[in-house]
């Protein structure tokens, strides 16, 4: 048998343009059908593009709101009002508001210091009333306004005890400055607390600063006095 030269072997298919013939895609094409197939497929199934288009707007409008999660086994849904903002979170029984506030709300200037309501890092408001937020559930809140230290300043303007800690320099490495902030705040408006030093300091024992700035604080606060409005 007569060897065969596969090199001689004419091309399969005659009226088919060769290989070498077709135009390689350009990238800009290339992307631009990617970019049509996506739209085109919806659900699993294919639609013709310009429905896919037409329904992109509808598809997003109709999106579940963040807010609206629904509730794991265990949860309820709380509603707060944060720093003059209505929010609602789901939470198991035993979140406590520390941890609610700084990991479903996202605020965590509130810090969490002791776990153990001694050191008063984690003080926030609850109705104007200072509290130990490690030591509070979240579910006894449904309803109460919250602030934190990001809700003190006002429209861009500092509290004036938030100035007050910046000009007397009350703070070093500032892991206690927020919940000392949010105590002194409390303290000011409450008319039953003296307004001497000693009076203050006593107020102000449950919160620890372990750097020892207590001497700035103190000045902090009573600078502050003068310009915080005035309590009956």
């Amino acid at each position: 048998m007569a060897d065969h030269d596969i090199s001689e072997t004419p091309h399969a298919c005659p009226s088919c343009p060769s290989p070498e013939a077709a135009p390689a895609p350009s990238r800009r094409s290339f992307l631009m059908s990617m970019g049509a197939s996506g739209l085109a497929v919806t659900g699993g199934g294919l639609i013709p593009r310009g429905q896919a288009q037409a329904a992109a707007p509808a598809a997003a409008e109709a999106q579940v709101p963040a807010t609206a999660v629904p509730l794991a086994p265990g949860e309820q849904t709380v509603n707060l009002v944060v720093n003059g903002a209505k929010r609602s979170v789901n939470v198991p029984p035993n979140a406590v508001l520390l941890d609610v506030v700084r990991e479903k709300l996202g605020l965590t200037g509130t810090k969490k210091g002791c776990d153990h309501g001694q050191c008063g890092a984690c003080t926030l408001h609850v109705n104007g009333t200072a509290v130990n937020s490690c030591l509070s559930l979240a579910v006894m809140h449904d309803g109460d306004e919250i602030t934190t230290i990001e809700g003190l300043a006002q429209d861009g303007t500092l509290h004036p005890v938030q100035e007050a800690f910046w000009a007397h320099d009350a703070y070093q490495c500032g892991y206690c400055t927020s919940g000392q902030m949010m105590s002194a705040v409390a303290i000011l408006k409450d008319a039953r607390i003296g307004r001497d030093d000693a009076s203050v300091r006593e107020a102000m024992s449950g919160n620890i600063c372990r750097c020892g700035a207590y001497k700035n604080i103190l000045a902090a606060v009573q600078s502050a006095r003068t310009n915080m409005p005035k309590v009956s």
